[in-house]
């Protein structure tokens, strides 16, 4: 259940007059709820680059080893970009910076190039298994034009909020 139609039931139980076809619901206390239009997380990473300036060519290596050259561009989130190119980079809490499961190490060239982890996300990497000098969450990692050749390597295991072996598909 989409989570503005989820928002719809329970504030419904809270109310008795309530209209579903238009965007703010007024309650009869006179308080509103203003729904969005659905998120469409990733939507931006669908887009091809619309000139070669914006190009970002990175290398993921699977957790077997396999590299995979992808073509980002300037301003790609590598989670989504991962899911893109089925990638198999879990993103479990879709990039709220609630959990490990989009773990990577970044290859020591590029390092250096990225923006410094925020303190949420050096403490989630505390919580990451396999954790090295060089990890980062994919989902933090926005593609700039000086992250061109960037390598990115998946750890051999993360913290899964799924059964094991469930690669969750992007929606």
């Amino acid at each position: 259940m989409p989570f503005s139609n989820l928002l719809i039931c329970i504030y419904h139980n809270f109310t008795r007059n309530i209209t579903v076809n238009h965007r703010r619901i007024f309650t009869n206390q006179r308080r509103y709820l203003t729904l969005s239009h659905n998120l469409y997380h990733g939507e931006y990473e669908w887009q091809d680059p619309k000139s070669e300036d914006e190009v970002v060519n990175i290398t993921f290596i699977k957790k077997d080893g396999e590299k995979i050259k992808v073509r980002g561009k300037v301003g790609d989130n590598v989670l989504y970009l991962a899911h893109r190119y089925d990638i198999p980079m879990e993103g479990a809490c879709e990039a709220s910076l609630a959990c490990t499961t989009c773990h990577v190490y970044v290859d020591n060239e590029h390092l250096d190039k990225l923006n410094p982890p925020e303190e949420k996300e050096d403490d989630l990497l505390d919580l990451a298994p396999f954790l090295k000098e060089n990890s980062r969450l994919g989902c933090q990692i926005i593609l700039t034009k000086d992250m061109e050749g960037l390598v990115l390597e998946l750890p051999k295991a993360t913290r899964n909020f799924y059964v094991d072996g469930h690669t969750p598909k992007p929606h």
